[in-house]
């Protein structure tokens, strides 16, 4: 199993900035993706951003301009720089990997999901 690790969180005022990083086993698929989610007190949890093994990046409209996701495939680490934060900001963010394995008749095999146990940020007004 691949184990999650995020980091990172803790409290800024409203306009700061945090940066979240989020630690992985080694993995081995011919097709994944890497992504954040948050979930704020009473609602469900939703889509932040995600990049792919390709480079590929999509951001929440709700982020868009303001955050930037990264990764270092050689430390299997990724990363969320979050920018000019706002109090709707505040929630419990999760890393998520997604991952397909490879089958002699191509990426078809099956397909994996893990998540860490998310780190807090909270954005005062």
């Amino acid at each position: 199993q691949v184990q999650v690790v995020e980091s990172g969180g803790g409290s800024v005022q409203a306009g700061g900035s945090l940066r979240l990083s989020c630690a992985t086993s080694r993995y081995i698929y011919c097709r994944y993706e890497m992504s954040w989610y948050r979930q704020a007190p009473g609602k469900e949890r939703e889509f932040v951003s995600t990049i792919d093994g390709d480079g590929t990046i999509s951001y929440a409209d709700s982020v868009k301009g303001r955050f930037t996701i990264s990764q270092d495939n050689a430390k299997r680490t990724l990363f969320l720089q979050m920018n000019s934060l706002k109090p709707e900001d505040t929630a419990v963010y999760y890393c998520k990997i997604r991952g397909t394995v490879l089958l002699t008749s191509g990426c078809r095999g099956n397909t994996y999901t893990y998540w860490g146990q998310g780190t807090q940020v909270t954005v005062s007004s």
